[in-house]
């Protein structure tokens, strides 16, 4: 009898062993720009929190799921983090951490109260900290060719504390994240243009990272709408005006690239059509307010809504099979 119980504690350690090997395995080959389908999803689920509280609950679980795979992925392999943050897109990128954190914040503020707003705190401070170590790293050392739309995250993304600023009541807070956002925007517009203009080509794992071109300024105006008072119709117009030919733009741009094998750069399909719906509701409903509606915007939030929830369904499929290593989702 001693026999085959040893032979069965091996076979048990053997497969515990395999499993450990496995799981760590798949946190090595979690990307940075993971945190960007992370935001992505925290996003959608206040985007779709009107069609009911669970389906907000369902994404946000997801998201958490995707930040415990990302802090393993810290705590596991450091020194994979440390040279990723050398590489100006990485670290461009991993400014969708303390934007996803900052959104989880609001998400988890029923759960656990007033420590929700420290998490909030954090990620802002977090982010700050992120805008010094790439300008000092990327910006005051600037390469044009190393220029890639993922520089709006590290600047334009701190206006997500304007867009979350009003659930810890720091409309102040709010109102500064959306200025410092918008005057990045402006600049950071004519820089990166002006890199797609003077050196088109561009590495195939990089190209997807031009729908990123959606984000910002819809994202300004999620900002401006939630933190800033009062509010102007005709500065909301103009800022809605450029984010919809931006839309526009990066949807043509996403549906030719989904021809693409899957790179880590898919993280672009994602939050940027999320909060661009998001800014089309929300200037829908603020003209609403202001007794000024737009009923046309009606079918536009719609089909934008239905946009962002494929296109972020399917990039987490994607990131699963990738991470996990379902070789049969290409």
């Amino acid at each position: 009898m001693t026999g085959p119980k040893k032979q069965i504690r091996k076979m048990l350690k053997s497969k515990t062993r395999k499993e450990i090997l496995n799981v760590k395995n798949a946190i090595k080959k979690v990307p940075i720009s993971f945190c960007g389908v992370m935001l992505g999803l925290a996003a959608l689920g206040n985007l779709l929190q009107s069609y009911g509280e669970g389906i907000r609950y369902i994404c946000g679980i997801a998201a958490a799921f995707i930040l415990v795979l990302v802090l393993l992925k810290i705590v596991m392999f450091p020194q994979m983090i440390r040279e990723d943050m050398k590489n100006p897109i990485m670290a461009s990128v991993s400014g969708t951490f303390p934007m996803a954190l900052m959104l989880l914040s609001v998400y988890v503020k029923p759960f656990i109260g007033g420590a929700a707003r420290y998490l909030w705190f954090f990620a802002i401070g977090l982010h700050i900290v992120l805008i010094i170590y790439f300008t000092i790293n990327f910006i005051l050392k600037l390469q044009m060719t190393k220029v890639f739309a993922s520089y709006y995250i590290v600047y334009v993304g701190i206006a997500v504390a304007a867009v979350t600023a009003p659930g810890f009541d720091q409309l102040n807070v709010g109102t500064a994240a959306f200025w410092f956002g918008f005057a990045s925007l402006i600049l950071l517009f004519i820089l990166v243009t002006l890199r797609y203009i003077k050196y088109p080509e561009i590495p195939e794992p990089a190209r997807p990272l031009i729908c990123i071109y959606a984000a910002p300024t819809s994202l300004c105006i999620v900002g401006y709408v939630q933190s800033v008072m009062p509010k102007s119709r005709i500065f909301l117009l103009a800022m809605l005006v450029p984010a919809t030919v931006f839309y526009i733009f990066a949807l043509v741009k996403a549906i030719g690239y989904l021809k693409l094998q899957f790179y880590p750069s898919y993280a672009a399909f994602t939050f940027p059509f999320v909060i661009s719906a998001t800014a089309a509701k929300q200037t829908m409903a603020c003209f609403a307010d202001m007794e000024r509606p737009v009923p046309f915007l009606k079918p536009v939030v719609l089909v934008e809504t239905i946009i962002a929830a494929i296109f972020v369904i399917y990039t987490f499929i994607r990131f699963m099979g990738f991470v996990f290593g379902m070789k049969k989702l290409k």
